[in-house]
């Protein structure tokens, strides 16, 4: 019997299991794919380009100091910053130039000044000012168990002098109305729209203010590139598992998870059937209610909780691009806004229109599009003369009207989302070599990303921090499983490459270990 199987190898379940290792315990982590990493992951889809299989910039993790803490630096982790951070094209037609997100503030500052005005500029400066120190508390929230406590402390606990109710009613507002609080060009409010979207939900839902007010950080530590694709991180962590005898199998999927008395058995497709002490469950936690009921959990209970986790109508899609060039932007000063993210809308009616169709099962209107295109940052990605492109357009549904199928619809989409981008830098579709297209149905068949979501489940507020995915199982815990610990994008803080919700799982896991010692040394 071994301490500890860990289910899945997404970031977040090995971040898990690397902490429980560093502290001792016999690991193992089990994944059914032959590909290390989940979503974080990167494989060569063209000759020569290590391609992202799902996420691509690093932003929350660079925060969280889980880097530093388990040193992936000495097992090949190394970031690059993306600097400028991100781009906002000029809309078509427009003389005026795009705007530049430097890390550098008075940089920003001045870019703004001159696509938008002195106006928005000096707002810009007061929101980074406001909403910097206010987003390292949702980080530091983040980066902890959904407590009410440590939840309260983080995002209330500020000075009186900071707001008091009226800084409680601002985190729980939109984020438009965050927007029109500060700004007046619409540009800049739909830059700054896209960017807190990432996250899922449109600017428009309560409790989504905090998701622009990241913005602000991105000037003390921007939006990092791991060097050799997105699945350098989740290598590192393997690697830092095996240094401390861990071990990792692929290829082996779990089939079923079983309780008897204080031991897990987890049976797997290879007839495999291993005894631990505790189960880490690193998958979709819909995926992880399926394990549970087939090794005899209660199915009435289970049920009632799949009814009321929403995975939502779908997310978006992913094209991959090999290129011989990089998006030349007509708006822009110089080729180095190709080093961070391109936030290709005008306005947020743009944005609106694309969320709107999602629900009622249609293709948006136009796509919203976000460019990356890291071989200009890490030319070891892509073969010489050639560079690599992806392209995310957001709000794009799982589930499509009508009888239509994805398998029909995704190549004309793909070719829709290129031309997006050709529209603000002419002659890019020219500069496609090959290409690789992900709807919605693909990321869920590839990565289990059940809804083809790649956050698992909504980012709405009903569904975040001690509520999310469901109250019952908000502590990375499942009532009557004893010993079984939830991790990953279904639990808090949600989707997005941070690892916080591993490092919790884990201390969670080993506090409980602890205090079982205390209780079995003082019986004895």
């Amino acid at each position: 019997m071994i301490d500890a199987v860990v289910v899945g190898s997404g970031h977040n379940a090995l971040v898990s299991a690397c902490y429980l290792a560093r502290s001792g315990w016999s690991v193992e982590v089990i994944e059914r794919d032959d590909v290390l990493g989940g979503a974080v992951s990167t494989v060569q889809r063209f000759p020569g380009h290590k391609v992202d299989r799902g996420s691509s910039a690093h932003i929350m993790v660079r925060h969280t100091g889980i880097v530093e803490e388990l040193d992936l630096g000495a097992h090949g982790l190394r970031y690059l910053d993306c600097d400028p951070w991100a781009f906002a094209p000029a809309p078509v037609g427009s003389d005026r130039p795009g705007i530049v997100f430097h890390r550098s503030l008075a940089a920003t500052y001045q870019s703004i000044r001159e696509s938008c005005g002195t106006a928005d500029a000096d707002a810009y400066r007061r929101f980074v000012e406001v909403w910097g120190p206010r987003s390292a508390r949702v980080m530091r929230a983040f980066s902890k168990p959904p407590t009410a406590p440590a939840l309260l402390s983080s995002f209330w606990g500020l000075e009186a002098a900071d707001g008091g109710i009226d800084l409680s009613r601002q985190f729980l507002g939109s984020g438009d109305a965050l927007l029109d609080e500060y700004f007046e060009s619409e540009h800049l409010k739909a830059a700054l729209a896209w960017f807190g979207a990432q996250s899922g939900p449109p600017m428009s839902e309560p409790g989504t203010a905090p998701m622009v007010g990241f913005a602000a950080l991105m000037h003390t530590i921007p939006p990092g590139r791991a060097v050799g694709g997105s699945g350098a991180l989740t290598v590192a962590l393997a690697s830092r598992l095996r240094s401390d005898a861990g071990t990792v199998s692929l290829g082996d999927s779990v089939t079923a998870l079983t309780r008897q008395g204080d031991v897990w058995t987890t049976r797997t497709s290879s007839g495999r059937e291993i005894r631990s002490r505790v189960v880490v469950a690193g998958c979709h936690v819909l995926t992880t209610l399926d394990l549970l009921e087939r090794g005899g959990y209660d199915s009435r209970t289970i049920d009632r909780w799949r009814h009321r986790i929403r995975i939502g109508p779908g997310i978006g899609m992913a094209v991959r691009l090999a290129t011989d060039a990089l998006p030349d932007y007509s708006s822009a000063p110089d080729s180095s806004v190709t080093h961070g993210l391109q936030l290709l809308v005008s306005d947020r009616a743009h944005l609106r229109l694309a969320h709107g169709a999602a629900l009622a099962g249609e293709l948006p209107p136009r796509p919203a599009v976000l460019g990356m295109s890291f071989s200009s940052l890490d030319p070891s990605i892509a073969p010489a003369g050639e560079h690599q492109v992806t392209l995310w357009s957001q709000w794009q549904p799982y589930r499509l009207s009508g009888s239509r199928r994805w398998s029909d619809l995704a190549g004309p989409e793909a070719d829709r989302i290129i031309a997006e981008v050709d529209a603000l830098a002419p002659g890019f579709s020219a500069s496609v070599l090959d290409r690789h297209v992900q709807s919605p149905q693909d990321l869920e068949e590839e990565m289990g990303l059940l809804g083809g979501n790649v956050m698992h489940v909504e980012m709405s507020l009903d569904q975040m921090m001690m509520w999310r995915p469901l109250p019952e199982l908000s502590g990375h815990r499942v009532p009557g499983a004893d010993r079984l610990y939830l991790t990953g994008a279904s639990t808090h803080p949600g989707g997005g490459v941070s690892g916080a919700s591993g490092r919790s799982a884990a201390h969670i896991a080993l506090r409980d270990d602890r205090r079982g010692l205390r209780r079995l040394w003082a019986r004895r």
